[in-house]
């Protein structure tokens, strides 16, 4: 997907999954971002999008930085307020100085990006020793390509199959009528290893159940309720 898709479908984005319509990031993802990034007080937010996530962190008292490549998202972004600073920019040349923030976080963003190293190590460069980065994730292992609930009836079986996970993966996901994204699948331990290059240790990890509003906006999904589809990472900046 180009950035000029981004601009194309930011109107989209902006409908379905901000300013309260989306469950997930209502009842999970924004509340475990202000959790996990309290007491930063510099927090820069890569690949912000509207700036929901940015908001939320910014309630609690913290000087909140986006960054984003999407021009119609950071307007939007301006208009709805919330005391947030943005700017335009890539995640992989973040156009800050070094060790600038004491908190960052990433979310659901570097599933789209291809490579996706260069994020990260740019991450680790503007974020001060001992700080936090928080890192969001579509499940790796359990959301891996070709999972999925499997409802046997020969066998009388119920059960969460796990697609192939170790090999990567890319592919571009029809996500609503006419809109294609793309999608890079990756072990975790790609992900690991490359925040560990750079000092970024993980000292937490949230493996949430879906929350109750996608569940009742997606029934079909109840009966597999206790395989979560979001990881979050906590890691903390070493020298």
């Amino acid at each position: 997907m180009s950035a000029d898709d981004w601009e194309t479908h930011a109107g989209w984005w902006q409908r379905h999954f901000t300013d309260g319509v989306d469950p997930e990031y209502e009842e999970q993802i924004l509340p475990l971002a202000e959790t996990h990034l309290a007491g930063a007080r510099q927090v820069l937010d890569v690949g912000c999008g509207e700036g929901q996530l940015s908001r939320r962190v910014a309630r609690r008292g913290a000087a909140v930085m986006g960054v984003d490549p999407t021009a119609g998202q950071l307007v939007t972004a301006a208009a709805r307020g919330g005391g947030v600073r943005y700017t335009r920019g890539a995640a992989e040349a973040l156009p800050f100085s070094t060790a600038s923030f004491d908190g960052a976080v990433i979310c659901l963003t570097l599933e789209h990006l291809d490579p996706f190293e260069p994020a990260v190590h740019e991450v680790a460069r503007v974020l001060a020793p001992g700080g936090v980065f928080c890192l969001f994730l579509n499940h790796p292992l359990l959301q891996a390509p070709g999972s999925g609930w499997i409802d046997d009836h020969i066998l009388e079986e119920q059960y969460w199959r796990v697609g192939p996970y170790l090999p990567d993966d890319v592919a571009m996901e029809e996500v609503s009528p006419g809109i294609r994204l793309p999608f890079m699948h990756r072990p975790l331990s790609r992900y690991i290893n490359v925040m560990a290059d750079r000092g970024l240790l993980v000292e937490h990890m949230d493996e949430p159940p879906p929350p109750p509003g996608f569940v009742a906006k997606a029934p079909e999904y109840a009966e597999a309720a206790t395989i979560p589809r979001l990881l979050l990472l906590r890691a903390r900046k070493h020298e």
